[in-house]
């Protein structure tokens, strides 16, 4: 499933960088991930950066609205890098 940044994030600018598929930034008040974007770092890491680096524990979750398989995951990151 996509990831979901809460209310928690203090947009200390941690995880924007570190998406590897371009999938954070930032909205009206908080960071958002772009569901479309996000991969969960499947096709590139072995766990999301963005969790990874975040100094807020559960500022950023798992997206209870986007539940996706790990094999869609991968079909998404396949789409957004063909190589």
């Amino acid at each position: 499933m996509a990831l979901l940044i809460t209310a928690k994030c203090i947009n200390c600018d941690m995880c924007e960088p570190e998406c590897p598929n371009q999938a954070i930034a930032l909205g009206e008040a908080i960071y958002e991930i772009d569901p479309a974007r996000c991969t969960e770092c499947v096709g590139h890491y072995e766990t999301p950066t963005c969790q990874s680096v975040c100094p807020i524990d559960n500022a950023i979750i798992s997206d209870p609205q986007r539940a996706e398989s790990r094999d869609a995951l991968w079909e998404k990151f396949v789409q957004l890098h063909p190589y």
